[in-house]
């Protein structure tokens, strides 16, 4: 009977070999055999005992192997093993002594100790190194190191990490200027320092649009440039995300030379199965590196699709093994994005499998994400804080509500309704012999209807330029999330439409949009970022995470989300910061600027609550195209398989003759009922058949291989999706309300900022010190107010006179007037003192000026006996708009346009002789508000 010390042997021989080590006893050792030799059960000095595996390294031996039973712990052990390190007989050839590696292994748990690094500490590893990377690390021990410590050695990562050059935060490279933000200084920073600390798993949290991928490049940079790290993993969940993270990766300008990134170092997209070893950085999806572990293909769709709730599925996933072709040492750092996605018990595996150090990003952590991260957490940067550095831009939320939105509708019989085939959009016309009636969560999933659509829309198209952007003459860039891609099309065929615009104007953007010989995904990505048409970018899910696209400054959601990292990552579209030039190259006006964005939010999707959990319940709720996906990348779990079985059988019920000839063609032969069978058969194998496991889980993998073949997959989605959609042409929905939400987040925010402001500084700056002191005559200078305005400006404040004024017309919208007006420098003063509370109402300063100046006209007009002249009082009024631009007038002033044009000073002089300097004094005085 084997022992269990026998049997964690023969699975230790097992990844010994498989690593390519040459594995043999003492009696028949040969130490040139290979480059590297395993000998098991190895005498050393007397005192020492046996080591259950010395191991040689081009002839020399380099490290030691302890082998335990399986379920023995191991932490305990390093003691005993570290002894057998130092027990090497003097006559045999070393390559330095003690011997600087040593492993501990019960076969299935492995630890490693690399006595090169200082401070050398066990970890854990998936397996074990080739011996080629231990002559790399050897390569780095000093000259004639025998009887010397190796611990004290320069050249590993963890030692070079220890000794890095300082960072380098600004620097100019191809006539371009790059500063890194506090933000991304501190996140490098700390990430040097814990991985100088030999921690192996860390977390960088940074807002959306606060330069998560620069700043990975940055550190990414260093860590192989001056840490010395081999090969670097970053890991995506999409294929556009890997795409759009290669150009910037390429892009990336070196701080230390005039190499750009893609010019210093290889960086591979990898799109196949196979890792170019020249390459420093790999990019990556993470289900093609899960599927490349596998030593499975990967179709090119696949990569595309997002991994959202996929692992939700895999409640024990079929484990990874090792793959020699892909040894554990690829990697020596493992970068994933979007970690709170990707470490969950399907993906974690791709995690785990590599003995590298362990990096991730996200703007939306839990409570999971954390742990998983040994609570590292080594930068912590949130919306608010990049909002106060002026690196996010904040929001407003603007709440859509109609009839059928919020109540849903109902449908009298006898009349007539139309439904549409999913997959063909083929329409027929339905007369209800009952009444037909349906919720709002139905709504643009089983039910369509094209007035609750319209009235959104219409909303949207009135409201937008008087409620959302006064100023703006052209829709800003505007995203929005459909429910599916047939709502999605509704959705673009309503905008072009209300809108009176051409097919340019909205475009939709989903995995499908290429289908047919369509403009590709990427495309139409790149124009909705670069250029001025589509102003409109309608989407499902493809926009939600990730992709950069600055200028969109309307978010619409006309479909609900459960999860609220999902959430985040959908409202972080809008919240990136859009430079001046950036924004105007896709919009008209010479003066606009993004300040903020606004959610338009149509389902109460701000208003309620969303959970961190992961989906585990019965498969009910879960998409068939995610079942279907899950199965693809390995999931063989009954729940899985046993709901595609019924739904397989479901629409063998209801599918054509068509249908059923191209399922048998693109499964190899099988029908829908074969199909089904199979997976029922692999499932109930009766346990007293005595089958080995090994042989049922080949049974279950052989039912489920065609569900491998992605035309497959799609064709049994076209099928279920030809259950048809019912669109309701009857109800005419209504609008409800249309308004900011009470208290807006930023609005609210930013009101108080600039209130506690202007209370905190009133006796230090000049121009707040006047207008507390002498709140209506108040001698003011333009030089104070720009001063006042450009602290204001200037971080942590960024307050822009044309967001306040928005700000206080959302929260105060009845004492606000002249919104869509572009603002003057001087209706700071009138912001001042309605903050201050000397004014009732919010009056742009020039309608204030103006005002004032007919009262004093009128007044002057009874008073006088000589009234002013034609010509002498369009003189006053070009005066009186100039005090309303520039707080007052002095007389040099009339040397200077307008008036230099129309005779400067000695016109002026001309037609108001002595009385000038009065004329001058009393505006000064009366007009100034």
């Amino acid at each position: 009977m084997t022992t269990p010390e026998a049997k964690a042997r023969e699975t230790i021989d097992a990844l010994l070999v498989s690593a390519g080590w040459h594995v043999c006893n003492v009696s028949d050792a040969n130490i040139h055999a290979s480059t590297g030799v395993a000998i098991r059960e190895f005498p050393l000095n007397s005192g020492f005992g046996f080591a259950d595996y010395l191991l040689y390294v081009n002839g020399k031996a380099c490290g030691v192997i302890e082998a335990k039973k399986q379920g023995a712990t191991l932490t305990g052990v390093e003691l005993q093993s570290s002894r057998y390190a130092k027990g090497l007989p003097t006559t045999l050839p070393a390559w330095s002594r003690p011997l600087p590696f040593v492993w501990e292994s019960t076969g299935l748990e492995t630890h490693f100790t690399n006595g090169l690094d200082p401070e050398p500490r066990a970890r854990s590893v998936f397996a074990f190194f080739r011996p080629e990377l231990l002559l790399q690390w050897l390569a780095l021990l000093p000259p004639a190191s025998h009887g010397n410590s190796v611990s004290e050695s320069p050249g590993t990562f963890l030692a070079r990490m220890r000794n890095m050059p300082k960072l380098v935060t600004e620097w100019d490279s191809g006539g371009a200027h790059f500063e890194l933000w506090p933000a991304q200084i501190g996140a490098i920073t700390n990430l040097e320092k814990s991985l100088a600390a030999n921690k192996p798993k860390a977390l960088i949290q940074m807002a959306t649009g606060s330069g998560k991928t620069f700043t990975s490049i940055g550190f990414i940079y260093r860590l192989i440039k001056f840490g010395g790290a081999r090969r670097v993993l970053f890991l995506v969940d999409r294929g556009n995300l890997a795409r759009q993270t290669k150009k910037e990766f390429d892009a990336y300008a070196s701080p230390y030379n005039n190499y750009k990134f893609g010019e210093e170092y290889i960086v591979q997209h990898l799109q196949g199965g196979h890792i170019d070893t020249s390459a420093r950085v790999v990019i990556c999806t993470i289900q093609r590196m899960f599927s490349m572990l596998k030593g499975r293909d990967l179709a090119d769709e696949a990569d595309e699709e997002s991994t959202e709730r996929i692992e939700g599925l895999f409640k024990d996933p079929e484990p990874i093994g090792y793959n020699a072709a892909i040894p554990i040492e690829s990697f020596d750092i493992v970068v994933t994005d979007e970690a709170h996605r990707s470490i969950y018990n399907l993906w974690r595996q791709v995690l785990e499998y590599f003995d590298a150090y362990l990096i991730g990003l996200t703007a939306t952590p839990n409570k999971q994400t954390f742990g998983f991260f040994n609570q590292n957490l080594v930068m912590e940067y949130g919306h608010a804080q990049a909002v106060a550095d002026g690196v996010n831009v904040n929001y407003d939320v603007y709440r859509i509500k109609t009839e059928v939105t919020e109540a849903g509708a109902k449908v009298d019989k006898g009349f007539w309704l139309e439904t549409q085939d999913k997959a063909t959009r083929r329409k027929t016309a339905w007369q209800l012999d009952d009444d037909f009636e349906y919720q709002p969560e139905e709504l643009d999933r089983a039910v369509q209807t094209p007035d609750q659509i319209r009235t959104v829309v219409r909303t949207l198209r009135d409201r937008w330029q008087p409620d959302m952007f006064p100023t703006r003459t052209e829709l800003p860039k505007t995203l929005i999330f459909a429910k599916d891609d047939n709502h999605a099309e509704k959705i673009v065929e309503t905008l072009r439409e209300e809108f009176g615009r051409g097919n340019e104007f909205a475009q939709k953007i989903t995995y499908r949009s290429a289908q047919g010989g369509g403009t590709s995904p990427d495309q139409l990505i790149k124009d909705f970022r670069t250029g001025y048409y589509p102003r409109v970018a309608v989407t499902v899910d493809m926009i939600a995470t990730g992709t950069d696209i600055k200028p969109v400054e309307i978010v619409v959601f006309m479909r609900s989300v459960k999860s609220r990292s999902f959430f985040e990552q959908m409202k972080g579209r809008g919240v990136r910061v859009c430079k001046d030039d950036d924004l105007r190259s896709v919009n008209p006006g010479e003066h606009i600027k993004k300040d903020h964005f606004v959610i338009v939010d149509c389902v109460g999707v701000c208003e309620r609550d969303k959970t961190d959990s992961r989906p585990m319940d019965a498969k009910k709720s879960v998409p068939l195209d995610k079942l279907l996906q899950a199965v693809s990348l390995g999931n063989v779990e009954d729940e899985v398989l046993s709901s595609i079985a019924a739904r397989l059988a479901r629409l063998d019920k209801d599918a054509s003759d068509a249908d059923r000839a191209k399922v048998v063609e693109l499964s190899g032969g099988k029908t829908l009922r074969d199909l089904a069978r199979g997976i029922v058969d692999a499932l109930n194998i009766d346990a007293t058949q005595d089958m080995p496991p090994a042989e049922a889980d080949q049974r279950l993998r052989d039912a489920t291989r065609p569900f491998g073949t992605p035309a497959l997959r799609e064709q049994l989605l076209k099928m279920k999706q030809k259950a048809d959609l019912v669109i309701d042409t009857v109800t005419k929905d209504t609008l409800i309300d249309a308004r900011f939400t009470v208290g807006s987040d930023r609005a609210t925010a930013l009101v108080q900022s600039f209130e506690d402001f202007i209370n905190q500084h009133k006796d230090e700056i000049t121009a707040l010190q006047i207008l507390y002191s002498r709140p209506t005559r108040a001698p003011l200078k333009f030089e104070d107010v720009k001063a006042l305005a450009n602290t204001l400006h200037a971080p942590p404040l960024n307050i822009d006179e044309g967001a306040l004024w928005q700000a206080y017309a959302t929260l105060r919208k009845d004492k606000v007037k002249g919104a869509t007006q572009r603002r003057l420098l001087t209706d700071l003063v009138s912001l001042v003192r309605f903050a201050m509370q000397q004014t009732n109402e919010l009056v742009p300063y020039p309608e204030r000026v103006q005002a004032n100046f007919k009262a004093w006209l009128a007044q002057h007009q009874q008073t006088d006996t000589n009234p002013f002249t034609q010509e002498q009082q369009h003189w006053l009024e070009m005066i009186r708009d100039h005090i309303a631009a520039n707080l007052g007038i002095e007389i040099d002033d009339f040397e200077y346009a307008p008036f230099n044009a129309q005779g400067g000073l000695g016109k002026v002089h001309q037609l108001f002789g002595a009385e000038l300097p009065k004329v001058i004094e009393e505006l000064n005085r009366e007009l100034a508000a």
